[in-house]
């Protein structure tokens, strides 16, 4: 799968399941459900986010587009709906061209070590795979341990 593909993808399945996540509380406040129906879908919901942020940061690194554009691809899944505009601004840039970047090239950002570790790991699929995967686990069983945003401060 290509940079583009990868994003691309889950970029779209975040949409889906902010779309999913809305339901959901429909369903609990409107159609007085209960809160399975967010449970189940807020569950989805953030295990997309955390893995679109994940390789949002981790396309950003390959694509070189500079922190401050990470950091923003990052962040657009806070806001519903909005990694769509985002991709589709990245693709009119050309910012999702181009392949994995197994080498270093010339640039001067090659050779920082969040490069240098993306290529080790990319030369390395499986276990790109896996560190990405026990990365989402670590992030979401630390969120449920947190517990849900408006309990935070409610001791």
């Amino acid at each position: 799968m290509t940079p583009r593909r990868v994003y691309r993808s889950l970029a779209a399945a975040e949409s889906v399941t902010w779309t999913l996540l809305i339901a959901g509380m429909l369903l609990k406040y409107v159609a007085h459900l209960g809160a399975l129906p967010v449970l189940i879908a807020g569950s989805i919901h953030g295990v997309v986010f955390i893995a679109y942020a994940l390789m949002a940061a981790v396309v950003g690194v390959n694509q070189n587009w500079g922190a401050m554009r990470t950091v923003l691809a990052v962040l657009t899944a806070i806001v519903p709906y909005a990694t769509i505009p985002f991709d589709r601004a990245l693709e009119r840039r050309g910012l999702l061209d181009g392949g994995w970047r197994l080498r270093a090239g010339d640039g001067p950002r090659d050779h920082k070590w969040e490069r240098r570790t993306l290529r080790w790991l990319l030369r390395r699929p499986v276990l790109l795979v896996a560190v990405i995967i026990v990365g989402i686990l670590a992030i979401f069983s630390a969120l449920l341990l947190i517990g849900p945003p408006g309990g935070w401060g409610a001791q």
